[in-house]
């Protein structure tokens, strides 16, 4: 019996990420509600959700671009990227040092994968305005250890006959769903063909198969154990939690936790980020609990594969994982990357080294894999504003 049979789905109601927190408070919460009540009405963060309403709201073709581009899906929410726009007609990408998570992501892949994405939605955008864009990636050159300060790509911007992208359509509703997914509506075969479809530059793969998908869910709960029960990558992942609306305002990065009843567990100082990270405490084990559950309720996963691990590659594969979000918030569907066996750092090496047997050819990297399914929909996550993200020379 695999780790993951021991501990099913169906051993206790599943738990969604925004609900676990309720779980953490317990009925202490609801007896304090009525004092809270008038609290919890201004909890949404407005501010950090502003620039979803505001994408498109600019004349200059590359900032109407761009406001788009900021919306892309990247690691752990840091929108690692930044921009200089002192060129006419062009944007040079380049990567922010600040938002590295040396941790877990050591070499800066998954940084690199997130640049890729906000490349292919500026392109997606620019497409909406009769704009085609040309792109040199790494101009000055590439390190394969470390992103540096050299640009990432130096975009130019070029009017044409260019017919909108369709997938721009649903660029706002664009989600990665981090909750359990519905297990009584299946993936069919088709599903995966579609989505295989939307896909270049890259090799993509998908499976439904009730034991590949066993494998596979045994294979992501066991590396996120790693990551949760390692120190300093559990340590990492919890410094860049905003808590409560005022937090997540000013500093619309990272993993939000926001809403009721959190914001009221921490009034009450009933939950913190020390709580979090120590062993044996209710968070703790809550948190835990409720990944197993959101693995669990997984009927099928997607991946991507590229026959190296250059930057070009990281790069495709980011644009590759962008379209293929589009495409799955098109069909309905709900995307959730799980990167965790797909990290670099020593104590996660035999899972990456099982990740890329179950996934990969011979020689290629496993750059993306994701739980695909149905799922409610979710919120969209904070963002920092476009001028935010221009720098100034």
């Amino acid at each position: 019996m695999s780790s993951s049979d021991k501990h099913s789905a169906t051993s206790r109601p599943l738990l969604s990420r925004r609900q676990f927190i309720a779980t953490v408070g317990g009925g202490v919460i609801l007896a304090a509600g009525a004092g809270l009540a008038g609290f919890s009405l201004t909890r949404t963060p407005k501010a950090a959700l502003a620039p979803w309403a505001e994408a498109g709201q600019f004349a200059e073709p590359r900032r109407f671009a761009l406001s788009y581009a900021i919306l892309a899906p990247n690691p752990h929410n840091l929108q690692p990227w930044m921009v200089d726009l002192s060129e006419p007609d062009m944007v040079t990408l380049l990567a922010d040092p600040d938002r590295r998570l040396p941790e877990t992501d050591p070499f800066d892949r998954q940084l690199t994968i997130g640049l890729g994405g906000f490349l292919e939605l500026m392109r997606i955008a620019a497409s909406a305005q009769g704009y085609d864009i040309d792109v040199t990636l790494f101009p000055d050159g590439a390190d394969s250890q470390l992103i540096s300060a050299r640009p990432v790509a130096k975009v130019r911007f070029r009017p044409g006959q260019v017919q909108p992208d369709p997938l721009f359509n649903f660029v706002s509703s664009r989600r990665s769903t981090k909750e359990p997914f519905d297990m009584g509506k299946a993936v069919n075969d088709s599903n995966i063909v579609a989505l295989s479809q939307a896909v270049a530059g890259v090799r993509f793969a998908g499976t439904r198969s009730p034991e590949q998908v066993a494998r596979l869910r045994e294979l992501i709960w066991n590396a996120f154990q790693v990551e949760y029960e390692t120190p300093a990558t559990l340590q990492e992942s919890i410094d860049l939690m905003r808590f409560g609306k005022t937090a997540i305002n000013a500093t619309p990065d990272g993993i939000d936790i926001g809403g009721m009843p959190l914001e009221g567990l921490q009034r009450l100082g009933l939950i913190s980020p020390g709580d979090l990270a120590t062993p044996g405490t209710l968070a703790y084990q809550t948190g835990l609990n409720m990944y197993q559950d959101m693995f669990a309720a997984t009927p099928a996963f997607v991946w991507l594969t590229t026959a190296d691990n250059s930057r070009e590659s990281q790069i495709a594969a980011g644009q590759a994982w962008l379209r293929l979000n589009l495409t799955t918030t098109q069909q309905g569907m709900a995307l959730h990357p799980v990167s965790q066996c797909l990290q670099e750092y020593p104590q996660m090496q035999t899972h990456y080294q099982r990740g890329h047997q179950l996934l990969a050819n011979d020689g290629e990297t496993v750059q993306m894999l994701g739980r695909l399914g149905y799922a409610a929909a979710v919120p969209p996550t904070p963002r920092w504003s476009l001028d935010e993200k221009i720098r100034v020379t």
